[in-house]
């Protein structure tokens, strides 16, 4: 059995699975990697744990972009120059949550919906790999440690900036407009709308 710290790395995925039951593939040269954290008692909310793990996704591709503008978009997406460059999905079963990351290092896929970004090779899977544990392991630290309210500044640096104009598809029949106004102590998105402030805690926003 898998236990908190082991990554379980694929080559080459081409069954694998995104946000709202979307089928994901990532090509060879690109990255999907999981990795486990084991709910301890005393742990912060593990809805805010999202928020570690985007961290240090952007902070493990830092470097590699060149000049190239990197930011986080609520809930798990990471942008490169606007494009989507890569995902994180968070799943519990029990006492334990599966992190699990996708990257575009090499090849980017064609998505109907979204623009796509990559790395173009700028480092192999194998390269990423502990660039990312190291990242992840030092987030998870400081979530656990329980400095929620600096993982959030912390996040909001590196995200779409406060009066960001969103589109939120709460459901395959409702989308929510309206701007960016942070985020609860949970990691839920604060919505400005005509209606007034909304939280939303799932969904899929389109900048």
């Amino acid at each position: 059995m898998a236990h908190e710290g082991d990554w379980l790395v694929a080559l080459v995925q081409d069954s694998g699975r995104g946000r709202q039951g979307r089928a994901w593939q990532s090509a060879s040269g690109n990255f999907s990697g999981s990795t486990i954290v084991e709910l301890l008692p005393g742990d912060p909310t593990p809805t805010t744990l999202a928020l570690a793990a985007g961290l240090a996704l952007i902070e493990a591709i830092d470097g590699l972009a060149g000049k190239s503008p990197l930011i986080l978009k609520w809930p798990n997406d990471l942008l490169l120059d606007g494009a989507k460059l890569a995902g994180i999905l968070l799943e519990r079963s029990g006492d334990r949550i599966v992190a699990g990351f996708g990257v575009n290092l090499s090849s980017s896929p064609s998505l109907p919906d979204r623009p796509t970004a990559t790395l173009g090779g700028a480092v192999t899977p194998q390269d990423f790999a502990p660039l990312l544990a190291a990242t992840f392991a030092r987030r998870l630290d400081q979530w656990r440690s329980g400095a929620g309210g600096d993982l959030g500044a912390d996040w909001l640096a590196r995200a779409h900036p406060i009066g960001t104009a969103l589109n939120v598809h709460v459901s395959a029949a409702e989308t929510i407009r309206g701007t960016f106004a942070g985020l609860e102590v949970d990691g839920a998105l604060r919505l400005q709308t005509d209606r007034g402030l909304e939280i939303v805690r799932a969904g899929d926003v389109a900048l």
